[in-house]
């Protein structure tokens, strides 16, 4: 049986490409059509180089050459990736009017006391006079409310310049705002990554925080959708890492820290804080014992060529103060206190250090292009 080439032209003029109306013949795809007597080759040009487009397109053009030619000959197809120049939109990140220094902080790790460290330092900034003010990023387990004994409010609107914006809760001087005040207590939150990016926007953007010295964003454990919207959306003046001494915790920090270390982000860190780092018992106030092991962030900060900014200690009082609402460095004069006003000073030097000896940092600048482009 003599097979034409004008046979295949009509046969796979027939079969529809899989991302519009346009035939595979009408595309211009097929490049080349090679007839031997029991087998034919094809050679195709596309742009999407992913396993199931090609076995697709190889499937429907057996297909319809068995159906409509010869039902015994042999079909081979050959792709070729091509690169495929495309519209590229930018995505760019804007500072937020009257905020001087946004500080991300970060764990890789849930469970290291993260949240409860950022809502002492930013208690502890706001009694050394500083204007502070607390996003809640953490859209999944938000907790900032409760710590702030704001647990029942309601963040209200105001009209600014003809807009209506959220205006921020505030106690102990600091200014917060978190998806708990929008959420029921008893609701978890169920969102796609997308949707959680759009929620902490909006947290960030339709608020109204006037003028602050420092903004503290309070980051989800890990490396995700969350963090990677936030320095795209805003200039981070810098990242703080929290961790435990433990080894498993110190893994996933020393990930968090290279995250914000990558060329395409870029954002300073200003250090580590090893919380629960060493726990004494009120009968006992001369001992210190080790529980999830000894200097494991120092060692770190150390090996990353970082500052250990803090060693605060396991001490009950403050998940204590935690959980009724009143952030332990409000405590007056003990070892907990002091340890965290003196986190608190040594932030404020380091993020002034910072501010002298490098720029100013830019939102990361990503790139979005519809379809799919390879090289």
């Amino acid at each position: 049986m003599k097979i034409e080439k004008k046979q295949i032209k009509n046969a796979l003029s027939a079969v529809k490409m899989p991302e519009g109306d346009k035939s595979i013949w009408e595309s211009g795809v097929v490049k080349n059509i090679q007839i031997f007597s029991t087998e034919i080759i094809l050679d195709l040009e596309i742009n999407n180089p992913t396993l199931q487009y090609k076995k697709r397109v190889e499937v429907d053009c057996m297909k319809i050459i068995h159906d409509k030619i010869y039902d015994k000959i042999d079909v081979k197809v050959n792709f070729t990736i091509v690169k495929h120049e495309e519209k590229v939109i930018q995505i760019k990140g804007n500072p937020i009017p009257e905020v001087k220094n946004i500080i991300a902080i970060s764990s890789g790790k849930g469970g290291v006391g993260k949240s409860t460290i950022t809502a002492n330092l930013a208690v502890a900034l706001a009694d050394l006079g500083k204007k502070v003010g607390v996003v809640d990023a953490d859209i999944y387990g938000p907790s900032m409310h409760i710590m702030f004994d704001l647990k029942d409010a309601v963040p209200q609107s105001v009209n600014i310049d003809g807009k209506s914006k959220i205006k921020p809760l505030e106690n102990y001087g600091v200014k917060l705002l978190s998806i708990g005040f929008f959420a029921q207590a008893q609701q978890a939150v169920v969102w796609r990554g997308p949707m959680a990016s759009k929620a902490l926007n909006q947290l960030i953007w339709d608020s109204h925080w006037g003028e602050l010295d420092y903004l503290l964003i309070d980051l989800p454990p890990g490396t995700g959708d969350i963090h990677l919207s936030l320095v795209q959306s805003i200039p981070l003046t810098g990242a703080i890492v929290v961790s435990t001494p433990q080894t498993i915790a110190l893994a996933d920090a020393r990930k968090g820290v290279n995250m914000f270390k990558m060329e395409s982000i870029n954002v300073p860190v200003l250090g580590i804080i090893e919380n629960m780092a060493y726990f004494t018992p009120g009968e006992l106030p001369n001992n210190k014992y080790y529980i999830f092991g000894k200097e494991g962030a120092k060692e770190l900060a150390e090996q990353m060529n970082l500052e250990l900014l803090a060693e605060i200690p396991l001490v009950q009082s403050i998940r204590e103060a935690a959980d009724i609402g009143r952030p332990a460095v409000l405590q007056g004069s003990t070892e907990v206190a002091i340890a965290l006003t003196n986190l608190a000073k040594k932030v404020i030097d380091n993020i002034e250090k910072r501010n002298i000896d490098l720029p100013e940092t830019k939102a990361v600048q990503t790139t979005h292009s519809k379809g799919c482009s390879t090289n």
